[in-house]
């Protein structure tokens, strides 16, 4: 039985936990190295096997870490890995610590320097799918919550300790809402670990503090019942082309406000307090849009880049096709036209909503004698922490301590993940927790993760697991604080460049 788990009485001491960190360092990597050895590519069929083998790995791994309880849960798709280990104290806090263990795909001819599925370490990097995004996130919880225990003498974690790593977020996370609805019971908790986002630079250690979420839906247009001859016909019968473009320009007003009737009901504002925040930041926009290679801004007025991309709803064109695309001219009334939107959410905004909404506006904009079709895919929901959350503290805390003393600065994500479906369906407040960086390249050639930063994850965890009981206690009705927030919490710093998530 473990003793009871507080920092107060068994405080874990920064030279124990880099000890163990530095002993164990070598193996972690030869663990992390043959993980991703396993293209557990969760968008193609032929990979699927791989990722069942994939979840296998990490249920050994983490059967062998200590976990009490290990369990590979199927899906009606690919199987996620559950594991828990109970704190050995009666009032213990119970973490969910969420990561996924499937990747994106990946070919030496993208353009990666060596295979991609043939880990290399160089230049105090690994490189390798999957190395940031996520599988170096969740590994670092294996060599954290040991470091913790050696660190404190513990014998089970200062907190009730469970992960869920799902095998589908690269392809959009299809069944996830349906699992954690039917594993509701065992994955409760007083807070869920996102550790699948990253920090804003190597020097500059940052908690991630809410995700966009994102509806988006196809709208296929239909006319004529072939294509026309333009000259015959056209000017007498409604042209399904033009009708796309008078629906791409209603989507927004000549401030770029979403023009969509009640598409803000519901959004969280930023505070004055935030917004002048953002403002004395040193964001600089010139090297923000080479990384966009994208040549101006452009948003809703009276809000900066800044806010624009991590706290304000959005609605955009990402395709729009219809007629003729040929070299040459053919003089058509095209029999079909079609749209591909997609719409970001903030705090306070329900995708249910906005589908309505949008379904409403659409139909006051098609003419007489056009047929349409409009499709919605899975929508993921936004999510939010406020940054007075006692949790909030204990993360940026450990994280400050892990990095020296440094201060830690809190972003958003403008990017969207399956996160806020925990937060729904488990009543569960999110917190996030990486290290990853905008060097890494998530989804790109050439992914890596920066070795010293991964130890700092390591390191964070080690800190975090007992700090966060009293942390919690003292949020409770009537407790007295003690354990003080973190450093500067209303402190903000760039957010970087959507690389986590959709």
């Amino acid at each position: 039985m473990s003793q009871t788990p507080d920092s107060a009485v068994h405080p874990v001491r920064t030279d124990a936990v880099r000890a163990h960190i530095a002993e164990h360092r070598s193996a972690f990597l030869d663990d992390l190295a043959e993980w991703l050895r396993i293209p557990s590519v969760s968008a193609q069929p032929e990979r699927a096997g791989d990722v069942r083998r994939s979840a296998d790995w990490l249920a050994a791994k983490l059967t062998s870490t200590g976990f009490t309880t290990v369990e590979v849960w199927e899906t009606d798709g690919a199987p996620a890995v559950f594991a828990e280990w109970p704190s050995g104290a009666p009032d213990a806090p119970t973490v969910l610590v969420y990561g996924h263990h499937d990747v994106q795909p990946a070919a030496r001819e993208d353009g990666w320097h060596t295979e991609p599925f043939e880990p290399v370490v160089a230049d105090g990097r690994m490189y390798g799918r999957g190395a940031a995004d996520d599988k170096g996130q969740v590994l670092f919880h294996t060599l954290g919550v040991r470091a913790h225990l050696a660190a404190t003498g513990l014998s089970a974690p200062a907190v009730n300790l469970k992960l869920l790593v799902e095998g589908e977020e690269e392809s959009g996370s299809p069944h996830f809402r349906a699992l954690v609805e039917q594993r509701a019971g065992r994955l409760a908790a007083d807070l869920v670990i996102v550790s699948d986002t990253g920090m804003w630079s190597e020097t500059t250690p940052t908690v991630c503090t809410g995700m966009r979420g994102v509806a988006d839906c196809e709208i296929d247009l239909h006319g004529p019942d072939q294509d026309i001859h333009s000259g015959s016909f056209g000017g007498a019968v409604p042209n399904p082309a033009t009708v796309a473009g008078r629906i791409v320009a209603a989507l927004h007003d000549d401030t770029e406000r979403v023009a969509i009737p009640g598409f803000y009901d519901g959004v969280t504002e930023l505070t004055e307090a935030e917004r002048a925040l953002i403002a004395e930041l040193p964001f600089d926009e010139a090297a923000w849009l080479a990384t966009a290679k994208s040549h101006g801004t452009l948003g809703e007025a009276g809000h900066s880049t800044l806010e624009r991309v991590w706290a304000r709803p959005t609605a955009e064109v990402n395709g729009i096709g219809g007629g003729y695309q040929g070299p040459g001219g053919k003089t058509i009334v095209p029999a079909s036209a079609h749209l591909k939107l997609s719409f970001r959410l903030v705090a306070g905004q329900d995708p249910a909503h906005i589908e309505q909404a949008v379904r409403e506006w659409l139909a006051g904009l098609v003419p007489a004698g056009i047929r349409y079709d409009i499709v919605f895919g899975a929508p993921t929901r936004p999510c939010l922490t406020p940054l007075g959350h006692p949790a909030l503290g204990a993360v940026a805390g450990a994280m400050s301590r892990a990095f020296d003393g440094a201060k830690v600065r809190y972003t958003r994500e403008g990017g969207s993940g399956p996160a806020a479906d925990l937060q729904d369906v488990l009543g569960a407040p999110v917190l996030f927790l990486g290290i990853s960086v905008p060097s890494d390249g998530w989804h790109a050639p050439n992914e890596k993760i920066e070795l010293d930063l991964l130890m700092k994850g390591v390191e964070t965890t080690a800190y975090l697991w007992s700090d966060l009981p009293a942390a919690l206690r003292a949020d409770a009705p009537g407790a007295q604080a003690t354990v003080p927030s973190a450093p500067d919490a209303q402190a903000a710093v760039p957010s970087a460049p959507d690389t986590p998530g959709a």
